[in-house]
């Protein structure tokens, strides 16, 4: 079994460290915030480690935790950013982490806290192949299904491109549950019949019941922030390949007013009462 850091305990990171606790592994946690029995500083935690995990909110702060854990690990072990970030900080940090002799992996993933907590996320790998098949057996237990796209860069493409199209699907959503509201439809048929026909998602149906219930402020699975953040990396980068992301900075722009309406920490489907 190895030891494992685990940086970050927000509502994915939470799962997926005990998933790892469970088959086995001694992990050592830090969190930003502090929490009962995590290390006190990301160096800490990564003393020694055979690996080091990430799943943080954005750039900057994988950038600070990163900066002290990085120095801490052991020339061989593995770094395995599972956030959703920048291109560029993808690439900043798989040449720091070879700079110092390190095994690097992008591995951004797919699923819910409960899919977390259950090991059934999908990973977006970029990475070397010989350094993917050494970390698969510490990759298992946290998921079903890891998609390899290519070398270091090439996962969080993938991550970012989709979660662009989910930045534009569920404004389109809030849009049209808006307009059905205002011409007096009932929404709990709408959202019905949303459910059976083409434009129907798993995303899409799963978005539509939830403006049905109103409840964006319990259970939130996904922040307006946090989608805001990410459609903004995917339309960045978007912007570098000469590609005219226009639906999403559309979506982009709709994220930035609900964070602006102070309801950025809400479940994302608040977007449905972004004021025009």
């Amino acid at each position: 079994m190895a030891r494992i850091a685990f940086l970050g305990l927000g509502r994915m990171g939470t799962g997926m460290a005990a998933r790892l606790a469970g088959a086995g592994h001694e992990v050592r946690t830090w969190n930003r915030t502090p929490k009962p029995g995590t290390f006190a500083a990301a160096a800490e935690a990564a003393q020694g480690c055979d690996a080091a995990f990430a799943m943080l909110a954005d750039d900057d702060a994988s950038r600070a935790a990163w900066e002290s854990a990085l120095p801490a690990l052991p020339k061989g072990a593995f770094v395995v950013e599972c956030s959703t970030l920048s291109h560029g900080r993808v690439l900043e940090l798989a040449a720091q982490a070879r700079a110092r002799e390190l095994r690097y992996i992008d591995s951004p993933v797919t699923g819910l806290p409960d899919a977390a907590a259950a090991g059934k996320l999908t990973l977006f790998v970029g990475a070397e192949k010989d350094d993917l098949d050494a970390a698969r057996p510490l990759l298992a237990p946290i998921s079903t299904e890891i998609a390899h796209f290519g070398p270091v860069g090439t996962g969080p493409v993938y991550k970012l491109l989709i979660n662009l199209m989910g930045a534009v699907k569920i404004a389109a959503v809030g849009e049209g549950m808006a307009l059905a509201q205002k011409a007096g439809l009932d929404l709990a048929q709408v959202a019905s019949m949303l459910a059976k026909g083409q434009a129907a998602s798993p995303q899409a149906v799963r978005a539509a019941n939830r403006i049905v219930a109103g409840d964006h402020d319990r259970d939130v699975l996904f922040t307006g922030r946090l989608r805001r953040k990410d459609a903004s990396y995917g339309v960045a980068l978007a912007r570098e390949l000469g590609i005219a992301a226009r639906l999403g900075e559309t979506a982009l722009d709709a994220y930035a007013r609900l964070v602006r309406a102070g309801l950025g920490d809400v479940d994302e489907t608040q977007i449905v009462s972004v004021p025009e």
